[in-house]
């Protein structure tokens, strides 16, 4: 029996990385300064909130569902705290926990109506998007500017990291927000129950897995980490604003599939998500370096992109259909005989 080179699960996310590759290498051959150390550290720097969101996404869409309402809960965040540092005076010890907790029943609610009874998680998170965005008008209709010096701090932090090179505290939260997304995804149960829902949830039902529990941790996990991505976009706009992430939750959702996750669900990873986000902020970076090109050249090259990879993934889907059922010919049932 022939061993294969590369794992055809890893053929999606080694695309993306190449993608990465060709598309840096594109810039860096195109304008002078393009290929530096800070200018991949300002890619981190201004996605940092989005790799953060985009992890949560991750784990959704592996397990099959989608959540359409995490623009308008990082919306949501911003006003939240920033009006209640601003107009409640709340300490930020106060603010950031109570925010957190307000993301993760968010989440748990939306679970819960999509486990509890059996909704289509398009429906549930779409009225998600609409009741947070609706709360953001109650809190308030203004910019609400933050001018805590926790925040001020916060924001304008500068940590050196080889050099006179340098990184934002955003990147910090969002290196460790990777960290624990790929330990939950590879090496808990909780990870190992999320792919098992996505591949087959009737089978990962008999196999005695607990798919309605995770069902709801899973959309109580998008919406904390999209919780956590609203408190480092507010670190780093130092603003509530109601539209805040308008369609942010797309930004995520398309930074996931060109990372490798496939829409069906049970394939992905967390490492393929940031390399999908990576290419995002590459494509931004690439205009603003060229000076001429319209902002929305990034909305139309991401389409293309997104049209790329589900072709990739129907292509992947198909050669993986056709090795399994290759290899249930290669070893039939043995016959059953009567005694």
């Amino acid at each position: 029996m022939k061993r294969r080179l590369i794992n055809p699960k890893n053929v999606p996310l080694l695309a993306t990385i190449g993608l990465f590759i060709l598309m840096f290498g594109i810039g860096s051959a195109t304008f002078p300064g393009f290929f530096s150390l800070q200018n991949f550290y300002y890619l981190l720097i201004d996605n940092a909130y989005l790799i953060i969101m985009a992890i949560g996404m991750t784990f959704v869409i592996i397990s099959g569902g989608i959540d359409l309402s995490v623009g308008s809960l990082l919306a949501l965040t911003t006003m939240m705290t920033s009006s209640m540092l601003e107009k409640g005076h709340f300490s930020p010890l106060v603010v950031i926990p109570l925010v957190l907790l307000m993301g993760l029943a968010f989440g748990t609610f939306q679970g819960y109506l999509i486990q509890t009874f059996n909704m289509a998680p398009f429906i549930v998170t779409l009225g998600g998007l609409y009741l947070a965005r609706g709360l953001c008008y109650v809190v308030s209709i203004d910019t609400i500017a933050i001018n805590h010096p926790f925040f001020k701090a916060v924001s304008q932090l500068q940590i050196n990291v080889i050099g006179n090179n340098f990184i934002s505290a955003n990147v910090v939260i969002a290196m460790a927000i990777i960290i624990v997304g790929m330990y939950l995804a590879h090496y808990t149960n909780f990870g190992r129950t999320v792919y098992a829902i996505g591949g087959n949830e009737q089978s990962a039902v008999l196999m005695g897995l607990p798919v309605a529990r995770t069902k709801i941790q899973i959309y109580a996990l998008s919406s904390l980490f999209t919780t956590i991505s609203g408190i480092a976009f507010t670190f780093y706009m130092r603003s509530g604003y109601a539209l805040h992430g308008q369609g942010m939750e797309m930004d995520a959702i398309a930074s996931v599939v060109i990372g490798g996750t496939l829409l069906t669900g049970g394939v992905g990873n967390v490492f393929g998500t940031v390399f999908g986000v990576l290419i995002f902020g590459t494509i931004q970076s690439y205009i603003n370096f060229d000076g001429n090109l319209n902002a929305w050249w990034t909305r139309i090259v991401i389409g293309m992109l997104v049209f790329l990879f589900c072709l990739l993934q129907r292509v992947f889907e198909a050669s993986r259909k056709k090795t399994k059922k290759g290899s249930q010919d290669s070893h039939p049932p043995r016959p059953v005989v009567a005694h």
